[in-house]
This record gives C-alpha cells, structure tokens and sequence, in this order.
C-alpha cells in the first residue's frame, strides 16, 4: 500500500501525526507539504514536536488569495501524483490544501480518502464549506468523525465507503497530552497558574476579513476583566495592522504563536478559551475545558448540543456575558467522538481496501 498524504496547515500536521504512524506500519506513506501555513513558527515546530517525518516534498506556495493558492497546489500535487503513483490520496479536513489534493488525484483517477468527512456548518460563504462539501464529494474513503457527520452524508445522497472512526483529534490530544505534561514550561515561561486565565485564539476570515465583525471582538477584548493569554496568528497580526485597531487591554497578553505541546498546555490549563477555531473547540472539548466561540454556527455541533460550547459570534456583549457566566459540568458528557483509536481504524480500512 502506497498512500500520499498532503498536508498545509497547523491542524493538518496534527491530525496527520497519529494516522501517519499507524500507515507505515502497514504500507508506504509519501508526505506532501504543500506550504499553506507559510510562517515559520506555525509549521517547522510541529514536525519536530509531534515525531512526524520531514515532508518527501514541500511545494512552498504560501500565502496567496484563494484562486491563485489552491491552483498553483493544485498543479504541484499533480506533479507529484505523476511521480510517485500512489494507490490513493489522503486529506484532512477543510482547508485549499486538502481541495487542491483531492481534484488533483480525482482527475487522475487515484482514489481519494478523507479524514474528518461529512462536517458541515451550513454556511456557504466559509471556503472552509465549499472545500469540504467538494472534497467528500470525490471521495472514495470518508471516515467521519462522528454520527452527525454520517448523517449528513446519507443528506447528500453520500452513503457508499463512508466510515465512522472517531475523531483523530481525539486520537492526538490523548497521545500528545502526556508529551506536553513532560515537555513544555509554558505556563512558568508565562508565569500563569492553572484556571487563571481565559485562553483566546483568533484566525478566521469570517471574522478577522470583516471589519464590523473583527472590531466586535477587538472591542470585547479590551473589555477583559480577567487575565486573557491571545498567541496571535500572523494573518490576525496583520488585519489588525490594517484595520487600525488595537489590542490594548493590560489584562490581555498577545505572545507570539505557539507550537503544539505549548498550546495543548494552554488550553489544558485554562479557566476558559474563546476562539474561532474549529479545532481549537474540539481540543477544549477532549481537556474539558469550557469553550466560547465566536463564530454564527460551528460544524462540531455535538459540543453546543451537549452544553459544552455555546456561540457568541462577534457581539461584544455577548462574548463579555459568556466569559463572565458560561460553565460547564464535565462530569456528565457524552463520548461522542469515539474510542480514541481512529487513526488504527483508518489505516486498517485503507490496508484492507488496497
């Protein structure tokens, strides 16, 4: 079994970690870097953190707007598709990195597999939602993370090769907690007590490509009366630059990006985290941690449903009220997201299959 596997941002590497271990241990994997996350700190740090191999290829396309980044990966992964001759191509997720793969392999005819099928958020004005739609829809393999996601498939007329693996976020938290527990001293290196602040992440273009919608947030950030800790993602960085708004508050600390076992500490550790990832909500999820995101709808609607997440958008009053009121009992939450073993599931469907 020879498998070709690309990946291109943050979440990506991390999901890719667990799956790529149990592949080599059945077949040969081929990783492709398409260079999607372009900072530096953003991507070299979790290959070293994570013990994923360096990249077979890493295609540099970095930033550029939607069109022109995911045709110029488009016609690099074809590149190497042509070399290499896989048996199939896998994806995760939802970003240009993962359409740009699956059309490559779709129109040469290499069956593709996708890891994380069937989300969706309803909102066709997200790329994160054309990408993913389009991408299941030429998928051979589709492992989904949870029931919802089958269901939403079995919608859209989707039913064959579809698998429920559980989540391989799950899979990482659980094997990456303890790594981070021995080697990070983010919290002394930051000098933060455990439950003593609210974590904060903001990247999403929804928000941070909508002036109205980004100053919402800017506005509730200085009106944090709690510790807040805020790694700042380079493209927020520059919004912010752009837009002229300032984070001002002395109560909120923006520090450069983090890598992975310094996040994972982070958010393991925090009183509470406000983002507009949609990793970042599971993550909050599986270290029990209650989560405030600041997005209009979110494709893990089991977190909301189970009352473990709630959505504030970018109103500032809403975002202040839940900082100050939302909680949540851990105690009494469903395992929606499967056994912890997704990667085993994947690795063993593909061998079985090929």
């Amino acid at each position: 079994m020879k498998v070709v596997t690309v990946v291109g941002a943050r979440p990506q590497f991390i999901k890719a970690a667990p799956v790529s271990r149990k592949l080599r241990e059945k077949g040969t994997e081929v990783l492709v870097h398409t260079g999607q996350h372009y900072d530096k700190s953003m991507s070299d740090v979790f290959f070293e953190e994570l013990n994923i191999p360096a990249p077979d290829y890493h295609l540099g396309v970095g930033s550029k707007s939607h069109g022109a980044q995911t045709g110029e990966m488009l016609a690099k992964v074809e590149e190497v598709l042509l070399a290499e001759k896989p048996d199939c191509l896998l994806v995760y997720g939802d970003t240009n990195s993962t359409l740009a793969g699956a059309l490559a392999a779709a129109k040469l005819h290499i069956p593709v597999a996708h890891v994380e099928a069937g989300l969706r958020s309803f909102n066709r004005r997200m790329p994160e939602e054309i990408n993913r739609v389009l991408t299941d829809h030429v998928s051979r393999w589709l492992f989904c993370p949870t029931e919802t996601a089958v269901r939403h498939l079995k919608n859209e007329g989707i039913t064959d090769g579809v698998h429920l693996t559980g989540d391989v976020m799950m899979d990482a938290v659980l094997y990456n907690r303890q790594l981070a527990d021995e080697k990070s001293n983010v919290l002394d290196r930051l000098g933060l007590s455990s439950r003593s602040y609210v974590l904060v992440t903001l990247h999403r273009a929804e928000n941070t490509d909508v002036p109205e919608r980004l100053a919402g947030i800017v506005r509730a950030l200085n009106q944090l009366s709690v510790p807040a800790v805020l790694p700042l993602h380079p493209r927020t960085r520059g919004k912010l630059a752009q837009t002229g708004l300032t984070i001002d508050n002395p109560n909120v600390r923006v520090i450069e990006p983090v890598g992975y076992l310094d996040m994972l500490q982070l958010e393991s550790h925090a009183k509470k985290i406000l983002t507009d990832s949609g990793g970042v909500q599971k993550e909050a999820f599986f270290v029990s941690v209650p989560c405030i995101t600041m997005r209009d709808e979110t494709e893990w609607t089991e977190t909301v449903e189970l009352g473990c997440n709630i959505l504030v958008g970018a109103d500032t009053d809403k975002i202040l009220d839940a900082v100050e009121r939302f909680e949540v009992d851990f105690s009494s939450v469903a395992p929606v997201f499967g056994d912890g073993h997704a990667a085993d599931h994947i690795a063993e469907r593909l061998s079985a299959d090929l």
